[in-house]
């Protein structure tokens, strides 16, 4: 079972908006940065948005100032406010939890299924 569960993708126009919404459930250990990654049509899996327990966050260049992450520690849910929506933004979002070590290396991630976002008139 995935534990990680996406909400919120779908069909918007251009210079639209959409939130999406990620949630976990027992089955997630501890983890120290949630983020999102994208898969656009052939294109390799890539970073969108992440952020640390700490509140330090990462932008891919060309979301930097449309998109928005929200991270919840409580709750353990991470959302990403995507604005003034590309045409280059579709693709398959995933939702990412994992626990870092202090010298970056992974020791252990989790990804949701991914939703479908496609940006189109």
């Amino acid at each position: 079972q995935v534990p990680l569960f996406e909400y919120g993708g779908g069909l918007v126009q251009p210079g639209g908006s959409l939130r999406l919404a990620c949630a976990t459930d027992g089955g997630v250990f501890r983890t120290n940065v949630m983020g999102w990654y994208r898969r656009s049509p052939g294109k390799q899996r890539e970073l969108v948005a992440t952020e640390t327990d700490g509140g330090t966050t990462t932008y891919a260049d060309s979301v930097k100032g449309r998109f928005t992450i929200y991270r919840n520690n409580v709750k353990r849910t991470v959302d990403l406010q995507m604005s003034s929506l590309r045409s280059e933004d579709t693709g398959v979002y995933y939702c990412h939890a994992a626990l870092l070590e202090l010298d970056g290396t992974t020791r252990y991630e989790y990804w949701g299924e991914g939703t479908q976002v496609t940006v189109a008139s």
